[in-house]
């Protein structure tokens, strides 16, 4: 499928359902669509992001990941305060990339949001942005590495752990005015790094995974434990809300389990560590919820790819956090500084149009 195709099922969706939502005040294109020319071929393991924007105090659950017109859509709610000031937009790594471009904007009824884009587009590059946008994704490190729940189960716990050590992408891809991509955060980060003078700080943000010394055939060995779990994990019905419930269903599987295949086969199986990790433990984060027997099941192999990282629990956890806080992140920010004095933002970096 094209990303023009796929762009045209979102906006479908958009014109059918926004309207009716409460408060809607418009929807945008965000994500790693964004920038792709229309002809592109969209990858089959990519969903396309699109954000509704709700004049609202409090938006509904995002209904997350499902297909529409042949393509799979990701959809998340914004309320409009959020947005309300250029300032806060510019100011925030995830909202300013998307809203830093003209041709986001799927449906803008008032013209409020072609407005507040006008204002950002002209902010985005400006040093002292780029540099608040990078301040923040590292303060979600530290904050986030510094509140891991000692009493969640394993699992949550993990979730707590892997999200915030995997934000030092974040930082360093804010600083190349690179899209801050969930999924592919390590190739995305890998391509700002490698090569020049920050190789090694680039196995370093692997190495704070645990997952710098693994070769491929291990890592196929772990995809195969996260295709048997998500399998599992996609055939439950879901009592229990999550707000990621959406990627575990079946529609989901192409960018859950065969885009970490797809990394794997490129020889990219380090950087498919996360989001193997990630995904596993929202599996098991589901199962013990709604389907404790089969988790039990599946626990073992859990902890066998915890085990190749490094990691039995809350204190390897702990300690993996700290380290990263302490010793890591002073040097990524001391890099994402270098790279936006240098303005070395290169090729594919989120220029407005």
């Amino acid at each position: 499928m094209r990303v023009g195709t796929a762009r045209e099922a979102a906006r479908d969706w958009v014109a059918r359902n926004g309207p009716g939502l409460p408060g809607f005040a418009g929807a945008y294109f965000s994500g790693s669509t964004v920038g792709l020319a229309a002809d592109a071929v969209l990858s089959p393991y990519a969903d396309v992001d699109l954000v509704v924007v709700l004049d609202t105090p409090l938006p509904p659950p995002k209904p997350g990941k499902f297909p529409h017109a042949g393509a799979l859509l990701e959809v998340t709610y914004e309320p409009w305060a959020a947005l309300a000031s250029a300032d806060t937009v510019l100011g925030d790594y995830h909202l300013a990339p998307p809203l830093a471009r003209t041709d986001t904007l799927i449906a803008d009824p008032d013209g409020r949001l072609a407005a507040l884009v006008a204002e950002v587009a002209r902010g985005f590059a400006r040093p002292e942005h780029v540099l608040r946008r990078c301040a923040q994704a590292a303060g979600r490190v530290r904050n986030g590495l510094a509140a891991l729940p000692a009493d969640a189960p394993l699992p949550q716990q993990v979730t707590a752990w892997l999200f915030p050590s995997g934000v030092t992408t974040h930082v360093l891809l804010v600083a190349a005015l690179r899209n801050p991509t969930i999924r592919l955060r390590y190739p995305a980060v890998r391509d700002v790094l490698v090569p020049g003078p920050h190789e090694e700080l680039y196995e370093d943000l692997l190495g704070a995974l645990g997952c710098a010394h693994l070769d491929r055939a291990r890592v196929a060995g772990h995809l195969a434990v996260l295709t048997e779990t998500f399998d599992a994990t996609s055939g439950v019905p879901v009592r229990t809300p999550f707000p990621y419930a959406a990627d575990l269903r079946p529609d989901a599987r192409p960018v859950a389990v065969d885009g970490s295949a797809d990394l794997v086969a490129r020889g990219l199986h380090r950087e498919a560590v996360f989001w193997i990790v990630a995904t596993l433990a929202r599996c098991h984060t589901v199962l013990a919820a709604d389907a404790p027997a089969l988790q039990r099941g599946l626990l073992p192999g859990f902890r066998e790819v915890l085990a190749d990282l490094g990691l039995s629990g809350y204190a390897d956890l702990r300690a993996r956090g700290e380290r990263t806080a302490a010793e890591l992140l002073p040097r990524v920010e001391e890099a994402a500084a270098g790279i936006v004095r240098d303005g070395r933002a290169g090729p594919g970096a989120l220029r407005e149009v």
